[in-house]
Formats: C-alpha cells, structure tokens, sequence
C-alpha cells in the first residue's frame, strides 16, 4: 500500500502532462521525493519513537487484522468493544503515512507546477494533484476494509498494477520500437522506473529463500516491456482494421 501511491502519481503525473511538457520528470522527482519524506517522517513518528524501525507484533492469520469482528458478547446481547490492533502498528501506519504524502503534496507540488508547468493550459496544470484527491481517499477506503487482504496480495497488486500502468503509459505515448523508447530520456526514466516495481515485485514474491534459485528471475524484469515492443506493430488499429477490409 506504500508504492501504491507514488505509482498513481507517476501514471497521472505522466497521463496529464502532455507531450510537450518538459515539467513531467520534475513532478516524478517531486512525487518520489514526497512519499520518500512520508515514509521516512511516518517510521520516526511510529514505535519506537526516532527510529527507522518498527516494532510491531508479529502477524499468524488474518483474523488478526479484523479484531474488531472478534468484540466479545457475554450474553450473546451486549457486545463489549475491547479489542484492540493485534497486528499494531501495521493496520494504522498506512494511514499515517497517506496524511504525511498528503500534506507534502500539497505543500510542494502546487508550488512547481505553477512555476514550470508552463506547457500546459491553467486548466490542465493542477489535474495530476486533482487526481490524487481522489486516490487518496480510495486507498484509505481499501486499508480500511481489506488491509489483512492487501497485506498478503501486496506483491501481487504491484507487480500486476506497474505492468498495466507501463502498458497504459506506452500504448498513450505511442511507442511502438526502440527506437520510439530512445528518443526521449523521459521515457527511459519512465521505463526504468516500472522495472524497479517489477523487480520489488518478484522480490516480494519469491522472498529470496533461496537466493541461487530466486535470483535469476529478476532476468524476467524487462519482459513484459520488450514483449510489447515486439508485438505491438501486430496490434497496431489501423492496420487490422485495413487487413479486415481486404478480407485477410
């Protein structure tokens, strides 16, 4: 849940910044450096106090995240609301550090984006932080209701969301060859940035038990990206729809 919102703001940042926009690689900087800040302010405010460590108990099921459906009834009448976080503080600190990202993102993106944004419209300036209003909010919702879920599909969703998003991103920029990916370091930056979500995937997954078995498969990092460009001139619209009109 803590990449979930750098992602966001990187696919949105990259969605409204249009082509001409030389603001877009400031904002990703920015955006890192807002959840970085965020993560780092919310270890030093969390148990113990200062320390980029967390103590926290340990997790055994997922019952443990949902205390609160365990409250006792003595007299199968009155419930007595007496639980607490059992899996503290890794239920609560989720929230903290989306109010942290919040706060830094209202304190330094507006500033950059009105000083150099300057390709975009007035209109269009602002919607990547509009954007994120409105994903902050859902992601709470989601720690809220499925964190004991989220928790053990972490790995999953971040693998699954960066290749969607590095997708999304190179179908809208129409990169169809390397030699589209070459020609602007923005989209290196962009590339690149996906392929550290993939490995923090994989590596999440595999947990490196067996490092000389786990390793190898970062090699798998750069395959969804050089599939797309291999197979993208064979998905291109215009030319299935004029292999349809000729019959093929």
């Amino acid at each position: 849940m803590a990449m979930l919102p750098l992602i966001l703001h990187w696919f949105f940042i990259e969605w409204y910044s249009g082509k001409k926009s030389s603001s877009a690689l400031f904002q990703h900087l920015t955006a890192l450096i807002e959840c970085s800040a965020a993560a780092i302010v919310t270890l030093f405010v969390s148990d113990p106090v200062g320390s980029l460590q967390i103590r926290s108990c340990k997790v055994k099921m997922l019952s443990d995240w949902y205390t609160m459906l365990y409250n006792p009834s003595p007299d199968y009448v009155t419930t007595i609301h007496c639980t607490h976080e059992a899996v503290y503080p890794l239920y609560t600190i989720v929230f903290i550090y989306y109010a942290f990202c919040l706060v830094l993102m209202m304190l330094l993106r507006p500033l950059l984006v009105k000083k150099i944004a300057c390709g975009l419209g007035k209109s269009d300036r602002f919607k990547s932080i509009y954007a994120a209003l409105y994903f902050f909010p859902i992601l709470t919702l989601l720690q809220a209701v499925g964190g004991g879920l989220l928790y053990y599909a972490f790995p999953y969703i971040i693998l699954v969301l960066s290749l969607v998003t590095l997708a999304v991103y190179m179908s809208a920029s129409e990169v169809e060859t390397f030699k589209d990916l070459l020609v602007r370091k923005k989209r290196l930056i962009v590339l690149f940035s996906h392929w550290v979500l993939h490995a923090y995937g994989i590596v999440s997954i595999s947990k490196l038990n067996y490092i000389y078995q786990d390793l190898p498969l970062l090699a798998l990092v750069p395959t969804p990206a050089l599939f797309y460009l291999l197979t993208a001139k064979y998905t291109e619209p215009s030319r299935i729809l004029s292999e349809g009109a000729n019959g093929h």
